[in-house]
């Protein structure tokens, strides 16, 4: 709407103003590529192109669209150039930190009372976003963390709140600024489980044209994926770490090298988590279901039948007015079972006992 009445003014087109000056704006819309946030891959994706990066040098500033000096920017950077020519430079850089001016769009999402886009300046805290323009955690949960910077950004913890937000700080404290997306965590929250969440987006987004980020990002996930089932090993820790490593130094584009910073910030941040689910199989979150463990006490329970019948893979034993008793390797973790029970006798524990190499439980 705009683009046409620019045009209907005369500020777009041919001849504008009636001068020699002619200048035009087109848009394109992307197919959602998550990749073609990398300017060489956008690029190429408005020439036709499958939405890959391209080794630089040469930058797209000496030879981009068309093979043509390119400026590429984000929408976001170009709304603040009527602002910056209404009100002047002194007073747009009045705003915001010595190296990051002006305000940031943030998507403020999850666990939180407020959820939604908000605009505020460079240099706030976090805290301040979190508990005063987000209203707090949601249900009067603890915080646990937030993860900044979309897919690929880290997650921050409470001794990150007073962190001023820019895009020098998070970069030093493991995440980044990127698309601006804010999602805040509880205690309910597995890291692990969320770091694999992250891996698995990254890895169906790489546009597999260069090997670390292509089989590296599927090795990250394959591994969190073995400890969120309970079979992870320390040496899996260390290999994610190494691997982690490998990758953002070698992948190509901007997405393969910041892949890793769920992992590494999590491994950093929550350490204890990964070893409770390596050495103790236990998920204190209790949201990996693998390491979920329903009993039924045979002291509480009536033989009703309820849990039985609404068990999906039959489970449940036992008669009618005789305790049940639950298959363990069966059982899916559904908690369907426990749902059902109006007697409470169905319990849920957070760790299962596990047999060592020594031959101990």
């Amino acid at each position: 709407m705009a683009i046409n009445q620019a045009r209907k003014l005369g500020l777009l087109g041919q001849n504008i103003l009636g001068l020699k000056f002619s200048f035009d704006i087109e848009l394109r819309y992307g197919a959602g590529a998550f990749v073609c946030g990398e300017e060489t891959a956008l690029i190429h994706s408005m020439e036709g192109l499958r939405g890959e990066p391209s080794f630089k040098p040469p930058f797209p500033s000496v030879s981009g669209y068309r093979g043509k000096p390119t400026n590429v920017n984000n929408v976001e950077t170009f709304a603040n150039i009527p602002v910056i020519i209404n009100q002047g430079a002194e007073w747009f850089a009045s705003i915001g930190t010595e190296k990051s001016k002006g305000t940031k769009v943030f998507a403020l999402a999850g666990k939180i009372n407020n959820v939604g886009l908000i605009e505020v300046p460079m240099g706030i805290t976090l805290r301040e976003i979190i508990y005063e323009i987000g209203g707090g955690i949601k249900d009067g949960k603890k915080f646990k963390a937030v993860q900044t910077g979309g897919p690929s950004g880290g997650c921050l913890t409470e001794k990150h709140l007073d962190t001023r937000i820019d895009y020098d700080n998070l970069v030093e404290v493991g995440s980044m600024m990127g698309s601006g997306g804010m999602i805040v965590l509880d205690e309910d929250d597995c890291m692990v489980s969320v770091a694999k969440f992250y891996l698995d987006f990254i890895v169906e987004e790489s546009c597999g044209k260069c090997t670390p980020c292509r089989i590296g990002n599927k090795r990250l996930y394959e591994i969190l994926e073995k400890i969120t089932q309970g079979n992870g090993t320390m040496e899996d820790l260390e290999r994610l770490k190494n691997l982690s490593a490998v990758i953002k130094d070698t992948s190509l584009c901007g997405l393969g090298q910041t892949s890793p910073n769920p992992v590494l910030s999590t491994l950093t941040n929550f350490w204890d988590e990964y070893l409770e689910h390596v050495t103790l199989k236990k998920c204190r979150a209790g949201q990996c279901k693998a390491l979920l463990h329903y009993d039924i006490d045979p002291d509480i329970c009536v033989g009703c039948t309820a849990c039985k019948r609404c068990c999906p893979v039959n489970a449940i034993t036992g008669d009618k007015k005789q305790a049940h008793i639950i298959n363990q390797d069966i059982c899916i973790k559904c908690g369907a079972c426990e749902e059902k029970c109006a007697f409470d006798a169905i319990s849920v524990k957070l760790e299962k006992r596990i047999h060592t190499e020594h031959g101990n439980d």
